[in-house]
């Protein structure tokens, strides 16, 4: 499959080690220019290109980056880019992170505001999980205790499409409905970075509760800023 990953952080880049080793064409950008992703080209074998070819002739776009930045990619990312195209957003909003998005303090989901930055229908996937988990801890399909990822967006043969991804990538997907409800896995919801398999992932998808959404972020939002504080300055 031809995945372009537009982002090269913690799950970008983790996404690449992993696509490329299961055999995918993988293209990959950052807002910096290619010539600063030749390490990780070498190293996986993905190609180093634009943000605009990462978008272009492909099956998958992955928009992997942080909340502050989606406003700044180009207008004309996805322009003449089949409407078939799944793209994947992995991002999850931390204020002391992104600087406040009055949109979303406002409550929107987080995905919903990124497809109307971008203009496309999005699928939320890869957003509750440790890089590091994603990374290592995927096993095959029907192995006890097989940790769950959740995938929600529209429209459904699009959804479909990304549930086989994480099978794929070692985890047993979870239809967690559309775009609208992938407000369930954003930071803070008890299904957010919970090593679970199928059956809990779903218990907790459903214990969040629409009152609390406020809450969640807080809580989300306090921890980031403990990890903060905690960094050296020069690291920050």
């Amino acid at each position: 499959m031809k995945v372009g990953i537009i982002g090269a952080g913690m799950i970008g880049g983790t996404l690449v080690r992993r696509l490329t080793s299961l055999g995918h064409d993988v293209a990959v950008a950052n807002s910096r220019g290619p010539e600063t992703l030749r390490a990780l080209a070498a190293e996986t074998g993905a190609r180093a290109v634009s943000l605009h070819e990462a978008a272009q002739n492909r099956e998958i776009v992955v928009v992997t980056i942080p909340e502050r930045a989606v406003p700044d990619l180009p207008k004309d990312l996805f322009a003449g880019v089949p409407a078939d195209v799944v793209v994947i957003d992995t991002g999850n909003y931390y204020p002391a992170r992104d600087g406040a998005i009055p949109a979303l303090d406002a409550g929107q989901v987080e995905s919903v505001w990124v497809a109307e930055h971008l203009g496309r229908p999005v699928i939320k996937a890869f957003n509750h999980i440790y890089f590091k988990s994603l990374l290592e801890d995927g096993t095959p399909a029907g192995t006890p205790g097989r940790l769950a990822l959740a995938v929600a967006g529209d429209p459904p043969q699009a959804r479909g499409t990304v549930m086989h991804l994480v099978d794929e990538l070692g985890f047993e997907p979870v239809d967690a409905g559309a775009l609208a409800d992938s407000w369930r896995q954003q930071p803070g919801t008890p299904a957010y970075l919970g090593r679970s398999d199928a059956d809990t992932l779903k218990v907790a998808l459903a214990a969040a509760e629409p009152s609390r959404f406020g809450d969640y972020r807080t809580s989300a939002n306090d921890a980031v800023k403990a990890i903060f504080a905690k960094a050296k300055p020069e690291t920050r």
